[in-house]
């Protein structure tokens, strides 16, 4: 069963509660890509711009929730973790913000699924664009692990 927008957002506020302390909402959700955006006031930093930790979770998110968002349309119950990531910060965020994921190779997805099925466990590479209005504040690749919950 797929989640819709809202009920992903309220996963999200529900079971990570950081979700809901940035203020974190759900704009687009699909099988193609998931976009998250955050408001500046709460995630804002020292010097006025966006603080990179906030940066950083909301690409995580969005990562996150495409890979779940497909597994659950699969009919496949997992648990997903992420297990490496790189950050990088291309420009100061002065606004608030969106972190919009996709996969780094959709024909990877067919491999990790039969992976999953076959082995109980599989890992795929995310990556997530961050922008504030037209400018991209940073760029997220991260790889995730699902295990099988139904062994």
């Amino acid at each position: 069963m797929a989640f819709s927008a809202p009920d992903l957002e309220a996963y999200l506020h529900a079971h990570i509660p950081l979700s809901a302390a940035m203020q974190v909402a759900v704009v687009s959700a699909s099988p193609d890509s998931v976009t998250l955006g955050a408001p500046l006031a709460p995630n804002i930093n020292h010097r006025s711009t966006a603080f990179g930790g906030s940066v950083s979770t909301l690409a995580i998110l969005s990562a996150w929730s495409l890979v779940n968002l497909r597994l659950r349309a699969e009919g496949l119950q997992t648990r997903l973790v992420i297990q490496s990531n790189r950050m990088d910060y291309d420009a100061p965020i002065e606004g608030d913000f969106t972190a919009t994921a996709m996969l780094a190779d959709e024909a990877a997805w067919p491999l990790f699924t039969k992976m999953l099925l076959r082995k109980g466990r599989a890992r795929i590479v995310v990556q997530s664009v961050v922008r504030c209005g037209e400018t991209v504040g940073g760029r997220f690749e991260g790889e995730f692990v699902a295990f099988r919950l139904d062994q």
